[in-house]
């Protein structure tokens, strides 16, 4: 497994981190997330055989949140 730190912006609040921990834990791949409001971002826990960073990036940015590389 592979861990990455995903900055997110454009939560506001803790429904927002739920949106977001769900689309992440919702790709094939992905282990687990932890979405941080206050760090904006999102460390996830994947294995890149199965996932990229990339389509984690386009999974919260589907979402309607930003996540700048």
């Amino acid at each position: 497994m592979s861990e990455v730190t995903i900055k997110v912006e454009g939560m506001s609040c803790g429904g927002c981190v739920n949106n977001v921990t769900g689309v992440l834990k919702a790709l094939p791949g992905v282990e687990d997330a932890q979405v941080s409001l206050e760090g904006a971002s999102a460390t996830v826990r994947f294995d890149p055989a199965r996932v990229s960073v990339d389509a984690m990036r386009a999974a919260v940015e589907n979402a309607g949140f930003e996540a700048p590389a």
